[in-house]
């Protein structure tokens, strides 16, 4: 049972933040709730309007964000990691971009790490699950600033996950790609438009984007399982992809 339990989710406007918060909140989690726009008070009010168990946190650095959640009484945390990604040639990028993006996938992540892990040793435990990517096991021309960020990412999983097994704080990760969010695959572009829709089917085995209600699934999975002896894994959420790319000939 979840009942009485407390979790918290970052950018929860964002990428997979509202499968997180529907999932939790409706596994019988209080979810508390960061967001870059929650800075503002009609944001937030808007976003808890309606939302059993649902709390719209103020607070923009890590360890305010862990503070006003109720740090002490945590149970799961969901680092949801998102910014857009920045695609060009490495002779036209501008570093300034690279670091913006390391900060919001590696730099954040880690310092919310910091800050609430302490907490959740106190406790006796407690559940971490990192929202990444596997983009970087196809490398595309131009990636090259959000496939270093996202490969830091992932490499923050393993080292969080065997630092804190001693500790029954697992930390597991969920890779999505496409994946129907607006930041990423927004449906105007991937669903409405025939060109973008042929696009997915062509680089997805599964021929079509994952749907939110599918990675709640596995959001509610990792949240709720006894299956405490399971850290350090990612588990792909691709469809499939990718595929090894089709011979000439």
């Amino acid at each position: 049972m979840s009942a009485g339990r407390t979790a918290l989710v970052t950018n929860a406007t964002e990428f997979a933040g509202p499968p997180a918060v529907d999932a939790l909140a409706g596994a019988g989690f209080t979810v508390c709730c960061h967001d870059r726009s929650f800075a503002d008070a009609a944001t937030r009010s808007a976003f808890a309007a309606g939302r059993t168990n649902v709390n719209a946190l103020e607070a923009q650095e890590p360890a305010a964000i862990v503070e006003e959640a109720g740090a002490a009484a945590l149970d799961v945390v969901v680092s949801n990691d998102s910014y857009p990604a920045i695609l060009g040639p490495i002779d036209e990028a501008d570093v300034g971009d690279l670091e913006r993006t390391l900060d919001a996938l590696v730099v954040m992540p880690f310092a919310l790490m910091r800050s609430v892990v302490p907490h959740l040793k106190a406790r006796g435990g407690g559940s971490i699950i990192m929202i990444t990517s596997p983009r970087a096991k196809l490398p595309m021309p131009g990636g090259s600033i959000p496939d270093s960020a996202r490969e830091a990412g992932n490499a923050l999983l393993r080292s969080f996950a065997r630092e804190l097994a001693p500790f029954d704080i697992p930390v597991n990760a969920i890779a999505p790609n496409y994946f129907a969010n607006e930041m990423y695959f927004p449906h105007a572009r991937f669903v409405d438009d025939p060109t973008g829709r042929a696009f997915v089917e062509r680089m997805v085995p599964a021929r079509r984007l994952g749907q939110p209600g599918e990675l709640e699934e596995l959001i509610r999975f990792l949240a709720t399982t006894k299956a405490r002896f399971m850290t350090g894994t990612t588990l792909e959420f691709t469809g499939g992809w990718p595929v090894a790319p089709t011979p000439p000939g």
